[in-house]
């Protein structure tokens, strides 16, 4: 990704508004017959069979796992300091893959090569940009195997479920499982709930957060794919005043109070601060939100099923309905 939404999009919301549609998928592929996917960079991966040996982004790994299908090796966030699988892992286990890099940056180009990869399957949070994909090495690393980038901005978060759940079919997926359906018919009633909250508390104000230790970054909720679905179910976020790159705002701890909050998400991942990290920061410790105990994780790069989407509804409408006016 380039640098100015780079190095904002590890440490804070970044994302992309709703703008047009992803390109369809190839044909649900047989194990015996050639296979085609189209993704949405409008780039056709094409193979002679389906492929097995597949390396993903953890985040995509993580939701191609719930559909069923399994990868040999992933890159980015995927194990912590502790040991223990990153956020975006899921439900991977993440000792039966290899991890070709666990951090921005890093991407072992010759244990790719090794495994004889068939297919790359990365996220994109800007067009043509591979997620997590080192710009030093991406013409090395795509020489290697068919690529498939799936947007995690300029969508919204049913959009991209479908798209992975595409991907997922095309790879030999039953996307239409006992498991697969019920996941779908819970993430339809989370969808409802929070509707049905955000309808009940149109007074309720919500703030997109990201904390390093010198920045607070407030993110327009437009921009990324889980937010502009939230506010097209009726959520009212905090308005920042963004940056040229247009995803967030930056501030300053003196700032931090700049907007009034009623609800305040802040980012889960690994390379953001979290609130019981911000305890020594007097201004965080006397916002509203924060003095009331209104302050909940946002799972800002959600894994792109409808199993682990819809508990990320139910929380939010969960945090909705308990929430009081405080801002």
């Amino acid at each position: 990704m380039g640098g100015a939404v780079g190095l904002g999009a590890v440490l804070a919301a970044c994302g992309g508004g709703d703008a047009e549609d992803s390109a369809g998928s190839g044909p649900k592929s047989t194990d015996t017959g050639p296979w085609k996917f189209k993704d949405d960079r409008g780039q056709v991966a094409e193979a002679k069979s389906v492929p097995k040996n597949i390396v993903a982004f953890t985040g995509v790994a993580a939701a191609l796992h719930d559909y069923g299908v399994e990868v040999k090796a992933v890159f980015g966030p995927t194990k912590g300091k502790d040991g223990k699988p990153d956020v975006q892992a899921g439900d991977l286990d993440i000792s039966k893959v290899e991890i070709l890099g666990n951090v921005w940056g890093e991407f072992n180009v010759e244990k790719y090569a090794e495994l004889g990869p068939e297919l790359l399957v990365t996220a994109m949070w800007e067009k043509d940009a591979l997620w997590y994909v080192p710009d030093q090495s991406k013409d090395k690393i795509l020489k290697l195997a068919p690529s498939v980038a799936l947007w995690a901005a300029e969508t919204t978060i049913p959009k991209a479920i479908q798209r992975h759940e595409d991907l997922a079919a095309s790879l030999g997926a039953d996307v239409k499982s006992a498991k697969a359906t019920a996941a779908k018919t819970r993430f339809e009633k989370a969808a409802a709930r929070l509707r049905a909250a955000a309808k009940s508390k149109p007074e309720i104000k919500v703030m997109v957060g990201s904390a390093s230790q010198d920045l607070f970054y407030v993110s327009l909720a437009k921009m990324s794919a889980d937010t502009l679905y939230f506010q097209e179910l009726g959520v009212r976020f905090v308005e920042p005043k963004v940056n040229a790159a247009g995803f967030f705002e930056e501030l300053s701890w003196e700032n931090v109070d700049k907007y009034g909050a009623d609800v305040i998400m802040m980012d889960n991942r690994s390379s953001a601060l979290q609130p019981e990290a911000l305890t020594s920061k007097p201004t965080w410790a006397q916002l509203p939100a924060v003095k009331a105990g209104q302050v909940v994780p946002r799972t800002t790069e959600p894994i792109y099923s409808y199993d682990k989407c819809a508990p990320i509804l139910e929380d939010l409408a969960k945090a909705i309905e308990n929430a009081k006016k405080v801002a």
